[in-house]
């Protein structure tokens, strides 16, 4: 979670579909949307937009479930 999001394009598939699924695991109890194919889409589009050179993983997760939870109010 403390990784930099620049090293999230550079990371070997299994380690991304490891790290997409722990979210999926421990964030699905707060939106059923919020599983392992959610979180591979939203840090694979976040990491590869912009400048994310500063962005920890942390930031994006908690960007993805942000996006999940204004989504439905």
């Amino acid at each position: 979670m403390d990784d930099k999001a620049s090293l999230w394009p550079r990371a070997s598939m299994t380690d991304k579909i490891d790290f997409s699924s722990r979210m999926g695991r421990a964030f699905h109890t707060l939106s059923p949307k919020l599983d392992e194919a959610y979180f591979m889409r939203c840090l694979e589009e976040t990491a590869n937009i912009g400048d994310t050179k500063e962005l920890r993983l942390e930031e994006m997760v908690r960007a993805c479930i942000s996006l999940v939870r204004d989504e439905g109010e």
